[in-house]
């Protein structure tokens, strides 16, 4: 399939938008192949677009490049994995608790919308919608924190694992339970909760761990430790 480049956006960033979702919903797997030649081709341009945004997915951890050897897209890492899940918990617990101090019910139609959004994504088991949603929730969380950069933070330890989190998305059910926590942390954010925020939030981020050994035992070659 080839693509056409809007000349309004760098050919760059719009390569990197598109591998990059690909990477994340796993339509590219970890250790897949990248070659510059077969990128530029499908996109129909030259090879320095394509090195730019190969660049641009090395510095999130979603490709690897090694000089002289193969581009391949990144595997995962345990250690960077909990690594990320630790930095990522700090980070969102402390956005809670500003929330829940700064909550007013101003915010409640914003979250209201992203909640009904997230319903009809489940209903439709429509997994990316799903996944741009979970972002749009605690970026509200971070809006209503007084945080924005705080949620960049977030993002970039997010998305190391949010390709792990694709294949448990990838089951309704599952959806429909992040959508459960999600209304579970509304509930306490609007009662101006902290601790019951933080206690739904911290399970909230738990459920990955099964996912993550799941992958890990029976995928090891996704992995590079």
């Amino acid at each position: 399939m080839a693509y056409s480049i809007p000349t309004r956006q760098s050919t760059a960033d719009i390569i990197f938008a598109q591998l990059r979702k690909e990477i994340m919903s796993l339509d590219l797997l970890p250790g897949t192949k990248l070659s510059e030649a077969e990128v530029a081709a499908k996109f129909g341009v030259s090879r320095q677009p394509v090195r730019e945004a190969l660049n641009l997915l090395s510095s999130e951890s979603l490709v690897e490049i090694q000089p002289q050897k193969a581009t391949r897209v990144g595997r995962f890492s345990m250690r960077r994995i909990e690594a990320a899940r630790f930095a990522r918990r700090a980070i969102e617990i402390e956005v809670l608790k500003n929330a829940s101090e700064n909550w007013s019910d101003v915010y409640a139609p914003s979250f209201a919308r992203c909640l009904d959004a997230q319903r009809r994504a489940v209903a439709e088991q429509d997994t990316h919608s799903f996944q741009t949603l979970d972002e749009e929730f605690h970026a509200l969380m971070a809006d209503v924190a007084k945080a924005p950069f705080a949620f960049q933070q977030i993002k970039s330890h997010k998305s190391y694992i949010d390709r792990i989190c694709a294949l448990s998305l990838k089951d309704a059910a599952e959806m429909a339970v992040l959508v459960r926590d999600h209304e579970a942390l509304l509930t306490h954010l609007a009662a101006q909760d902290a601790t019951g925020a933080e206690a739904a939030l911290r399970i909230h981020l738990s459920r990955i761990e099964k996912t993550i050994a799941a992958v890990h035992h029976a995928n090891a070659e996704y992995f590079n430790d």
